[in-house]
C-alpha cells in the first residue's frame, strides 16, 4: 500500500490546479485534500457538494413548486450548473470501481456522501468504531515483564519516538 500511494504520490505530483486521485485506498488522506482542492475552485461548489444543490422553486398562490426551466433566471442556473461541475470533478478524480459505485447519482452531494458512507462508515459506525477503541484502551494492561518501549500496544498507534 505505501508502494502504491508513493507511486500515486509521483505521478500526481503536488501541483495545485490538479486534483488529487482516489483509487480505492486512504480514503482518509484523500478526502482532506480533495476538500480543500474543492474549496480553492469555488468556495460555493464545496457547499453544492456538502448542502446539495438548490432547486429552483417559485410561489404561486401560496404554493411552493419548482419552476419550470424557461423561468429560470441567472442565478438559477448557476447553481445547477455548480452540480453538474462538481459532479464532472468527483468523475474525474476517481478510478473505475469508484465510478461503477456511484455513476448513478444525480446530485454531487449523492456522490460525495456515497463514497463517505463506503469508506468511513454510518454516523453510527463511526460512533461504534470510537467506543471499541476507548474500551480497548481502557482494558490495555502492561504486564510485568514489559516496558513502554516494547508494549504490545503501539503496534496500533501512530506513535513515533
Amino acid at each position: 500500500m505505501t508502494t502504491s500511494m508513493n507511486l500515486n504520490m509521483s505521478l500526481e505530483g503536488s501541483s495545485i490546479s490538479r486534483p488529487p486521485f482516489f483509487d480505492g485506498n486512504n480514503y482518509s488522506f484523500w478526502k482532506l485534500r480533495m476538500t480543500i482542492f474543492l474549496q480553492s475552485l469555488d468556495y460555493q461548489l464545496w457547499n453544492i457538494i456538502v448542502n446539495g444543490p438548490r432547486i429552483p422553486t417559485r410561489v404561486v398562490e401560496g404554493v411552493k413548486s419548482i419552476k419550470p426551466e424557461n423561468e429560470f433566471n441567472d442565478n438559477d442556473f448557476r447553481m445547477l450548473q455548480l452540480n453538474s461541475k462538481a459532479k464532472h470533478v468527483l468523475f474525474c478524480v476517481i478510478g473505475l470501481n469508484e465510478f461503477n459505485r456511484i455513476f448513478s447519482c444525480d446530485l454531487a452531494k449523492q456522490m460525495w456522501d456515497l463514497l463517505e458512507i463506503t469508506y468511513e462508515g454510518t454516523n453510527q459506525v463511526k460512533e461504534s468504531k470510537i467506543s471499541m477503541l476507548v474500551h480497548e484502551y481502557e482494558l490495555f494492561l502492561m504486564h510485568d515483564d514489559e516496558c513502554i518501549c516494547s508494549t504490545r500496544y503501539f503496534p496500533n498507534c501512530n506513535i513515533s519516538f
